[in-house]
């Protein structure tokens, strides 16, 4: 999983901070309660890092199918197959003109691997390794067993083109139909917090009994159950397909 930097890692450190004592302030009416919901933002940097890498997997995953286009057309001109994938870059500038573009960063590194007299299987497997993609890691094993078996490479490259655009397909479709359902989750995570701020603001006095004596754990216990229905509400909605 690939670090955050300084400045990636300070703003998550600080929102989580700054919602974690909003959030314990709205409930609990207390700043010394509300500072200690405050080192609940030290969580902030991990969940950030997860949802980058989960973010930059879909883009690699869309990325690559257009690598593999690439190379199965070079196969298709008679290329070799260490010929083919060292043009990838070149073959990508048109498609993402960028060259920071993560798909033509990795090929960068493997077309370099190649050229010093690396093994295009080892470097492969590094791309692998380092991208994390099981569309990719079965390509990588599909593409070693038939270089050394001498199977039809453009074939082999044609067909795990178009299983991964197949599955991508599916994700779209799933993604389209669900995302209705991933806004409303997401209203339905944010209505309580924002009804505890309407009344503590319009209605004090009606709120009070819960900050005093036994409402602070009525309040404690709702918190909880909202942590939990937060919790299982994000895990439902992160599913793969």
């Amino acid at each position: 999983m690939r670090r955050l930097s300084r400045l990636q890692y300070g703003m998550a450190l600080a929102a989580g901070g700054i919602a974690g004592y909003a959030a314990g302030y709205l409930f609990y009416s207390s700043v010394w309660i509300a500072l200690l919901f405050s080192p609940l933002g030290l969580m902030t940097p991990r969940w950030l890092r997860k949802e980058l890498a989960v973010m930059r997997k879909r883009r690699m995953a869309l990325q690559f199918k257009e690598a593999l286009q690439c190379i199965a057309s070079s196969l298709s001109a008679g290329r070799s197959v260490e010929n083919a994938i060292i043009t990838v870059p070149d073959e990508l500038r048109t498609v993402f003109p960028d060259p920071r573009t993560e798909i033509r960063v990795e090929f960068e590194r493997i077309r370099s691997g190649i050229r010093t007299g690396d093994n295009l299987e080892a470097c492969l497997r590094a791309f692998s390794d380092r991208v994390g993609l099981e569309e990719i890691a079965r390509f990588c094993d599909v593409l070693a067993i038939a270089k050394r078996s001498g199977g039809d490479m453009v074939a082999i490259v044609r067909r795990s083109a178009g299983a991964i655009g197949e599955k991508l397909e599916v994700e779209r479709e799933i993604s389209v139909m669900v995302a209705q359902k991933r806004f409303e989750a997401r209203i339905m995570m944010a209505v309580p917090f924002v009804f505890m701020a309407v009344l503590s603001w319009a209605a004090p006095d009606y709120l009070a009994p819960l900050r005093q004596g036994m409402g602070y754990a009525v309040v404690t216990v709702a918190l909880i159950m909202l942590v939990g229905c937060i919790y299982l509400i994000h895990r439902w909605m992160s599913f793969e397909v």
